[in-house]
C-alpha cells in the first residue's frame, strides 16, 4: 500500500489541464494539536500536479518532482481538503504547477503550493 492509499487521497479529475484530488479529514492528518498536518498540504499539492503533468507526458515518460513551495494559509481541524492543480507551463523537460486546497464546506483557501516536476524516462 502507497502513502496515497494509506491516507485515502482520491482523484476526482485527472487531465493535463486540471487535476482535482480530495481527502476526508481523519485523526491520521492531523498533528498533535489537532491541526491538518502541513506535511499532508504539500502531499496533496505533489501528488495532483505529479498527476496532472504525467497526464501531459508521452508514454515512456514519468513526471517527478523536483521542488516544492507550499504556503499554509488557514488551520483545518475536519471537513474534506480538495487540491486543485494546473499548469503555468509545461515545457519539454521541465514543468511547473500551481496548486491550491480549499475546504469544501466553508470554500476556505487554506494552503497555496508551487510544484516543480521534470520529464524522466520511465524505467521498468
Amino acid at each position: 500500500m502507497n502513502i496515497i492509499e494509506l491516507l485515502g487521497l482520491k482523484t476526482t479529475v485527472l487531465s493535463a489541464k486540471k487535476t482535482v484530488v480530495t481527502v476526508t479529514v481523519s485523526e491520521q492528518l492531523l498533528q498533535p494539536y489537532g491541526l491538518v498536518h502541513g506535511g499532508i498540504n504539500a502531499l496533496l499539492a505533489e501528488t495532483a500536479a505529479s498527476q496532472g503533468a504525467n497526464a501531459a507526458l508521452p508514454d515512456g515518460q514519468v513526471a517527478v518532482g523536483v521542488g516544492i513551495e507550499t504556503h499554509h494559509l488557514a488551520p483545518v481541524t475536519h471537513g474534506e481538503l480538495v487540491a486543485t492543480a494546473t499548469p503555468i507551463t509545461v515545457g519539454h523537460r521541465i514543468q511547473v504547477w500551481s496548486v491550491s486546497i480549499h475546504e469544501s464546506q466553508t470554500n476556505t483557501l487554506t494552503s497555496t503550493s508551487t510544484v516543480t516536476l521534470t520529464a524522466q524516462t520511465r524505467s521498468v
